[in-house]
């Protein structure tokens, strides 16, 4: 059982306007694509069911944490590149490898997450490009909207893991969207309950939406140290 209202909808839209962008967001929802989805709650491998926790930071009231703060200084040698948001064939391998990480809910291709034209459709996105000396080492995508942004999905190497290539990328995501003007970031989904979304809890100035339209301030969440 859950204690909180269930929902499981779904629209397709291919052109979503930057204002509407962050209307959605904020009631919850995430897309793939032009495929718009929320839900809040997903069952588990043991038969239990958990309650999906959408996430944003208030980005004018955060802080880096002491471990983000090391994960900064550590790839201070790394070159960094804004650019419209675009799936070559250097990402598309980067994927093929990244994705060797996981053992369950393995996405197939980068292709599930985006649009063919993912710079414009169904909204503005930007792609992260990290670079060591002349190696790509990770990439990540970012909706833009008019007052808030949205990570999308992030790649990198996994012979780099020990830079957290992962916590760096949000963090700059993070940075982009307070040196806009912009008010929140939203990192995407966790669950109530521990999960190997945690991580994305471990931001300050965190919030959460309790599927009654109403978000709260999230306690903060031990980092590593």
């Amino acid at each position: 059982m859950i204690d909180v209202p269930f929902i499981n909808e779904f629209f397709h839209a291919p052109e979503v306007s930057a204002a509407q962008m962050d209307e959605f967001w904020s009631q919850g929802w995430r897309h793939f694509g032009v495929e718009f989805f929320r839900y809040s709650a997903m069952p588990t491998s043991s038969g239990d069911w958990h309650v999906i926790q959408p996430l944003r930071v208030a980005v004018g009231s955060f802080v880096p944490s002491k471990s983000q703060r090391r994960v900064l200084r550590r790839n201070a040698d790394l070159r960094c590149e804004w650019s419209p948001a675009a799936i070559g064939p250097e990402v598309q391998a980067m994927f093929e490898r990244h994705k060797q990480r996981f053992t369950e809910n393995v996405p197939e291709s980068l292709s599930v997450f985006f649009s063919p034209d993912p710079s414009k459709i169904p909204c503005e996105c930007l792609s992260l490009r990290v670079w060591n000396g002349d190696q790509l080492v990770a990439v990540s995508f970012l909706d833009i909207g008019q007052r808030a942004t949205s990570s999308v999905y992030g790649v990198f190497e996994p012979d780099e893991s020990a830079r957290s290539l992962g916590i760096f990328t949000m963090l700059k995501e993070i940075e982009w969207t307070q040196s806009s003007g912009r008010l929140f970031y939203y990192p995407g989904y966790a669950t109530r309950e521990p999960s190997h979304y945690d991580y994305k809890k471990q931001f300050s100035a965190m919030q959460y939406l309790d599927w009654a339209d109403e978000w709260h301030v999230m306690p903060r969440q031990k980092t590593p140290p």
